[in-house]
């Protein structure tokens, strides 16, 4: 089993962790608890850069290994980190859980060293007809970004590794 965490912080006042969960092959499990949020629909994705110098506007775009249109998360048209949204209740607090099978913790289109992403309004799942809902989502702005820890069960020299093949990938990464 292989596990990554995020921890979202933001200016906004959103806060709280996000963890992945990945057995062999199989789907990845996401479970959040996520506050400070305005109550109602966030559109919630991994975007391709673990970068978060500039707060959540230097994570890059979707996570889109395959060039696809935004989608929704049961649309076989998607970007790979179209996660769709998570639900504020009216505390302002959202707990969620996500099974989705393009989201691997480990191979070439492996989701560590990216970054997750909440948004201030709900991912339209590229149905609204809006200049950006094949692009976006129009999920509107980044409230809370975090990136993801190392996975567990990777050694030192792994993680070397997987570092330089990150930073080799995608030269914005934080290196």
């Amino acid at each position: 089993m292989v596990k990554a965490v995020v921890v979202l912080n933001s200016s906004e006042g959103v806060s709280g962790t996000v963890s992945f969960t990945q057995e062999g092959d199989g789907p990845t499990t996401v479970t959040g608890n996520l506050s400070g949020l305005k109550p109602g629909l966030h559109g919630f994705h991994v975007h391709a850069l673990g970068d978060t110098t500039n707060g959540c506007m230097s994570t890059g775009p979707h996570f889109n290994p395959n060039g696809k249109e935004h989608g929704a998360p049961e649309d076989e048209v998607r970007h790979a980190g179209d996660l769709g949204n998570i639900t504020a209740g009216e505390d302002g607090t959202a707990s969620f859980t996500i099974v989705d099978k393009q989201i691997p913790l480990s191979g070439p289109h492996s989701i560590i060293g990216r970054a997750v992403v909440v948004h201030g309004d709900p991912d339209d799942l590229g149905k609204g007809g809006h200049e950006l809902s094949k692009s976006t989502g129009n999920a509107g702005g980044r409230i809370a970004c975090g990136k993801y820890y190392w996975p567990s069960g990777l050694s030192k020299l792994g993680c070397a590794l997987y570092l330089i093949m990150a930073c080799t990938a995608f030269p914005a990464f934080t290196c």
